[in-house]
């Protein structure tokens, strides 16, 4: 209720939109970071003409209906991102302000040539995400972004005060922002104009808006308080609060007729502003043709471009490999932007011959993020969404712990974004446990929503980075730090076998397999030894590589059971934790526990993954006595 004036000026005073075509590449975006406002912004998007029915706005929070709880992009038509974690949005907000310069500076301002503008309250500037994207955001100086702080200083436990004493305005303008005080104005409709205007015109920082609001406002029994924030009025403050403001008592949901007339007319310029566009789109040429195609994420030519050769029987981390196929790619990727959190190099995510993203290089392509994996994260879903950019961002595979929120919201809102996690096991060696990754394979795969490839090596890699290129939505490529023998069975089989998910790999042995080892990433390689020394007992083994859990459940039961017959026994190796294997093993041989500080092969041998262990594992599992070991190859 505070925000209505605001949102008022935003959608029919400031804004450039046209509700006959959402999705109008050159549109104005709004994003609600806090989210839990959303009927706020529902009840605009009707106002102002979206397809979003009086019914649906009855239908707030219920069951199927297109006005949830909280804004969900790809559901309700105008909500540009799904928000409700709180920084998400926000984070979000700098993302889509990012790809709206890069996308100016390359195709020029008569293609592109909008802003950004978010409402950000308490709770957003608390989380610590908010920090991150600020800072990141003054330091690349993103004119165009308008924030408005709603400093109404309430939370659901009672005053900010409770537990926040932060001066706004002088940490966000160490952060390099320009910040416009409007104080306690939250119902001046000419004063929130002139500072939304004069946020929209500064160019060379983001803009950031702080207005004193009072929640509820004008109910006499509610405004300032923590009831307002968190509980339905009474009916007879209802009917108080709407005496006050002059309608009627008497009817549940009522709309002035005058109040779309007036609406209407609002969304004149922003018709008049999509025609124009249109025309010099058509006008442009070449160039209008390939901005169209790149706002489209067509990804043909990027496909279509040869792959890395990898030597057989060299060896070369997947990391490294990826770096290949990034570099080999990128040409034909003109939405590229790509970094990692102060790891470009470790993580294979540069671009050699690049322009930093910045304000001297705005149409930059590599994008330094520093120490920040969750802003990385969450603003890479607003690049995403916004559309014409693809998102690559890395980090050690650890650390996706600290992406984990952002990740959970590119999933939910099927944001194409491609992750690229490094160092993903107890390779990583000497770092010891905090470093080595154990739990997070099977903690990203439980994520509804997200693509998880492991590629066993560099020719798995080259697939799974195609892979990448062709799914809607977020992908998260897990690749090692130590180098990994490029086998001759990849070379021969990834190409199809890899978008399944799980292929055959190799068959030893004479007749039919009797057992089975299944591997990911660089384990893969030591089923391989293992299958070698298994064979040589006169025992038919199958090695299979499932590289991506999420492909291989999308085959049909036959298909499975075609690689992982269900008669024949199943061994699984992995370098993480065993939880989810059950669905695919009969045994696992995995690390249920946290990792050592040691060189690599020290601590590979000291928890058991090693060749020895799954020979004498798999044998077992058949019911043979293990014989002599030899060295593996």
């Amino acid at each position: 209720m505070a925000l209505a004036p605001l949102a008022h000026v935003l959608f029919s005073r400031i804004m450039r939109f046209d509700p006959a075509d959402p999705s109008w590449a050159d549109r104005d975006r709004f994003i609600l970071s806090a989210g839990h406002a959303s009927i706020l912004q529902y009840s605009m998007l009707h106002m102002t003409g979206f397809d979003l029915s009086r019914d649906d706005l009855l239908a707030f929070r219920q069951l199927g209906s297109r006005t949830p709880g909280h804004p969900e992009h790809g559901l309700t038509p105008g909500v540009e991102v799904t928000t409700g974690p709180l920084g998400q949005g926000f984070a979000n907000s700098v993302g889509m302000a990012i790809a709206e310069r890069r996308l100016r500076s390359t195709h020029g301002a008569d293609l592109c040539d909008h802003h950004i503008y978010a409402i950000v309250g308490d709770g957003c500037l608390e989380e610590g995400l908010s920090h991150e994207a600020a800072s990141l955001a003054g330091h690349l100086g993103l004119g165009r972004l308008v924030c408005v702080y709603d400093d109404n200083h309430i939370t659901i436990d009672g005053p900010t005060e409770l537990s926040l004493d932060d001066d706004a305005v002088g940490r966000f303008r160490s952060y390099g922002w320009q910040v416009i005080e409007v104080g306690d104005r939250a119902n001046d409709l000419e004063v929130l104009e002139a500072a939304l205007r004069d946020g929209a015109a500064e160019e060379e920082r983001p803009s950031l808006i702080v207005l004193r609001s009072h929640i509820g406002f004008p109910s006499p029994a509610f405004t300032d308080t923590k009831e307002a924030h968190g509980s339905p009025f009474p009916p007879e403050e209802i009917v108080r609060t709407k005496q006050l403001m002059g309608l009627p008592a008497d009817q549940s949901f009522f709309i002035p007729g005058e109040l779309y007339a007036h609406y209407e007319r609002a969304l004149e310029p922003g018709r008049v502003a999509r025609a124009a566009w249109l025309e010099r789109v058509a006008g442009a040429g070449d160039r209008g043709s390939r901005f169209t195609r790149q706002l489209a994420g067509e990804m043909g030519d990027a496909l279509d471009a040869a792959p890395p050769a990898f030597e057989l029987g060299s060896s070369v981390a997947t990391r490294r490999a990826f770096a290949s196929c990034l570099q080999a790619a990128a040409p034909a990727l003109p939405g590229l932007i790509a970094g990692a959190a102060d790891l470009t190099e470790n993580t294979g995510t540069g671009l050699p011959g690049a322009d930093p993203q910045g304000r001297q290089s705005p149409q930059g392509a590599q994008l330094h993020w520093g120490v920040r994996e969750h802003a990385m994260a969450a603003t890479m879903t607003g690049m995403a969404l916004h559309g014409g950019i693809l998102p690559v961002g890395g980090t050690f595979f650890v650390f996706s712990d600290y992406m984990r929120g952002a990740i959970r919201v590119a999933a939910i809102s099927d944001a194409k974004v491609i992750y690229v996690f490094t160092h993903d096991s107890i390779g990583v060696g000497e770092d010891g446990p905090t470093h080595q990754p154990v739990e997070h394979l099977a903690s990203l795969r439980a994520m509804p929503g997200l693509i998880v490839i492991r590629p066993a090596d560099a020719n798995e890699c080259s697939q799974a980075w195609r892979a990448a290129l062709t799914e809607s939505g977020p992908v998260a490529l897990v690749l090692s730090r130590q180098n990994l023998p490029v086998l001759a069975e990849t070379a021969e089989r990834a190409g199809a076998g890899l978008p399944r998910g799980g292929y055959v790999l190799a068959e030893r042995g004479d007749g039919s397999a009797q057992v089975i080892l299944v591997g990911t990433g660089s384990e893969v390689s030591i089923c391989m030894d293992a299958a070698d020394l298994i064979a040589e007992r006169g025992v038919a083994v199958r090695v299979v590589s499932l590289p991506c859990f999420e492909y291989f459940d999308r085959l049909s039961a036959d298909d499975r059971a075609a690689i992982l017959p269900p008669e024949t026994p199943v061994l699984s190796v992995e370098a993480g934790v065993t939880f989810g294997w059950s669905v695919y093993a009969d045994r696992s041989i995995g690390i249920d526990r946290f990792g050592e500080s040691a060189p690599a092969i020290e601590v590979f041998e000291q928890l058991g993954i090693t060749t020895e262990r799954v020979v004498d594992e798999a044998l077992d599992l058949i019911g043979l006595v293990p014989g002599p070991r030899r060295q593996p190859r």
